[in-house]
């Protein structure tokens, strides 16, 4: 694990991201004190309709409701 100052990281920043894409982690210090972590990006994996079969609901989820309906039209005596 490598350990850079904040100034050497702003004018390396495309060499130690270059490293980072090698797998290496890199620490960002600031006064000597470490403030953050270089790591490679893990991607996550996006599945959709993952609550398929587990949520049920009614066509009713979908009506208007009233007092919504009221807040925003206002009625129609006003």
């Amino acid at each position: 694990m490598t350990s850079v100052n904040i100034h050497e990281a702003k004018t390396h920043l495309s060499r130690l991201l270059e490293r980072v894409a090698q797998g290496e982690r890199i620490v960002i210090s600031k006064a000597g004190r470490p403030v953050a972590d270089l790591v490679p990006h893990r991607g996550t994996r996006v599945q959709f309709g993952g609550l398929a079969g587990q949520i049920a609901y009614d066509d009713a989820a979908f009506d208007v409701d009233a007092d919504i309906q009221r807040m925003f039209y206002g009625t129609d005596d006003e």
